[in-house]
């Protein structure tokens, strides 16, 4: 694509890719940057034209030129209240898109099993088989991503071995990030008849810096594998997430994911899951909690192309204030994807009036013995249950707080470390709680 016919944001990141000099060896992960490059060049950034991202404004981003975050390092104190590491957990912490190994925590762990920043690792074989291989051309950011990839989160489970040690990549915002962005890329890759449970966090720091986290995570799930996946966006009060999953599941594989979206200005997350062994298994769950002027975005996209698969979304939202939400649920069946069992729910609490939801459930099928089903629920407290709480001498602030509260309880019970689901529990609590 000749110079001149870039785009003002594509010649701003071209020009900082440039600013960032080679990438260096091994020539393979070159040659992604290389990819990354080209596809951006020919690729637009997302705007309401498209139709994934008509009711998703993300034009204060798209108009903003984020530069790359440089390495910074921080103390322990930092981030004690997100690390997992006195849990027990193994912990990979990365700081503004770089990796601590002053900060992490890699213990108690089986002998085979890979835990380790992408850089690390570069020149790990089994990393090259995994690294670049389901990612589709999404949009422009997962090009931005590819072109910027210098590190990131590994994390491998060989064939028949079982992780008991929760494992935690924790991804930190600092006050430098300002204006920045961290091109995040996480590979997680699990092989036949294997299992762990792997939970990814992203926190802020600071509740006034701009800035972007551009993630791209690819996921493998090996034949009658089973991942356990939580997500926590945490980012701070203008900070901003833009993720896109892409998993593969093998044969008899199961997958539980469960994303939670706490804080940031802008949220995006999308998974997209593929099916290509028979027999596979995927839950999509999640929580957002919306408030403000913010706006998050779940975009899910399952895609059976194989008989004897099931898939199952569940997502519960409250949306408070100003804030904007949309939810996308498309279920794709391929011909050949005969007797597939597919279900998906979304169900919202709206605590305003002034609050919007967009929410899209959508079945594409080709096969004809199937059963699919999905719904979308919208509303707010049931005025006879306040009436019943205040009967019974409790305020009607605080009936509605503990609605809220419970509403939101039934996903985060959901999650079986103690230690993390504890966590949420607490912030949601003191989230709905009646302000004294």
């Amino acid at each position: 694509m000749p110079e001149a016919t870039l785009t003002k944001s594509q010649a701003q990141y071209l020009d900082d890719l440039a600013q960032q000099g080679a990438g260096g060896q091994p020539a393979w992960l070159d040659d992604i940057r290389a990819d990354g490059r080209s596809t951006l060049e020919t690729t637009p950034f997302p705007h309401n034209k498209m139709e994934a991202w008509r009711h998703t404004n993300i034009s204060a981003l798209t108009k903003t030129h984020y530069k790359t975050a440089s390495e910074t390092t921080i103390s322990a104190d930092v981030v004690s209240d997100a690390t997992l590491a006195p849990a027990g957990w193994a912990e990979l912490v990365f700081v503004d898109g770089h990796y601590s190994a002053a900060l992490s925590n890699i213990t108690n762990l089986p002998e085979g099993v890979i835990l380790g920043s992408i850089r690390a690792h570069q020149d790990s074989e089994v990393l090259q088989r995994h690294t670049h291989k389901i990612l589709q051309n999404r949009n422009a950011y997962t090009a931005l991503n590819s072109a910027f990839l210098r590190d990131g989160a590994f994390v491998y489970v060989p064939k028949k071995v079982v992780i008991d040690t929760p494992i935690h990549l924790l991804f930190v915002s600092t006050t430098g990030a300002a204006g920045c962005v961290a091109h995040v890329r996480t590979i997680i890759a699990l092989e036949e008849s294997s299992a762990a449970t792997i939970t990814t966090s992203y926190v802020g720091l600071d509740d006034t810096a701009d800035y972007l986290n551009n993630v791209v995570e690819e996921i493998y799930v090996g034949a009658n594998a089973q991942l356990t996946y939580y997500k926590v966006a945490r980012e701070g009060a203008a900070g901003n997430h833009l993720a896109t999953s892409e998993i593969l599941q093998d044969r008899d594989s199961r997958l539980f994911s469960l994303i939670i979206s706490q804080d940031g200005k802008i949220i995006r997350n999308q998974s997209c899951v593929k099916l290509v062994g028979e027999g596979a298994e995927c839950a999509l769950h999640g929580l957002y909690l919306n408030d403000g002027n913010r706006l998050i975005d779940n975009a899910l996209h399952i895609h059976h192309t194989v008989p004897h698969c099931n898939s199952r979304i569940a997502y519960k939202g409250i949306l408070d204030g100003k804030s904007k939400t949309v939810f996308t649920g498309k279920v794709d069946v391929d011909q050949a994807a005969q007797q597939t069992d597919s279900d998906q729910l979304s169900n919202n609490l709206l605590l305003s009036d002034t609050a919007t939801l967009d929410t899209k459930p959508q079945l594409e099928i080709y096969a004809d013995d199937v059963k699919c089903t999905h719904g979308a629920t919208v509303g707010s407290h049931p005025e006879p249950i306040i009436f019943y709480f205040q009967s019974r001498g409790i305020d009607e602030a605080t009936a509605r707080g503990m609605l809220t509260y419970g509403f939101a309880d039934e996903i985060v019970r959901e999650i079986k470390p103690e230690a993390l689901r504890d966590r949420l529990e607490s912030y949601v609590f003191r989230k709905y709680s009646p302000k004294q």
